[in-house]
Formats: C-alpha cells, sequence, structure tokens
C-alpha cells in the first residue's frame, strides 16, 4: 500500500512537473463558417494551463509523504 502511494505520487509529481513545463498540449477544433451541410474547421494545439500542473505537484508531493510517513 505504501509502496503504491509512493509510485502513484512520483508518477503524479513528474506529470505535475511536465504540464508546468509547458511541454502538454492538446488540440481544438473551432467551427469557423457552417453554410447548410458545409462545415469549415481550423485544428490548432493548445497548451494545458499551468496551474493544473500546480495542482499535480502538490498532489503528488503529498502522495510522496504520506507513502514515506511512518505509522505508529
Amino acid at each position: 500500500m505504501r509502496a503504491g502511494m509512493i509510485v502513484i505520487g512520483i508518477i503524479v509529481l513528474a506529470a505535475g512537473l511536465w504540464v508546468t513545463a509547458g511541454h502538454a498540449t492538446y488540440q481544438a477544433t473551432d467551427t469557423l463558417l457552417q453554410i447548410g451541410s458545409a462545415k469549415f474547421t481550423a485544428t490548432h494545439d493548445k497548451t494545458v494551463p499551468p496551474w493544473i500542473g500546480i495542482a499535480g505537484i502538490v498532489t503528488g508531493a503529498l502522495l510522496v509523504l504520506g507513502g514515506l510517513v511512518k505509522k505508529r
């Protein structure tokens, strides 16, 4: 159980660092014009907001610390 928390915490922490560094993107599609059945769309890349990365860093650190703390 404790080892699993530590491993998951490290993974979440690393993902949070990756997002905060600005390397995480996703594609968004916008409809520019639609006339009848004809539709013109544009697809572009957007970056994931940095606050999500910060939340991942905090959550990952708490999981790692929770896994490292000894039970009494």
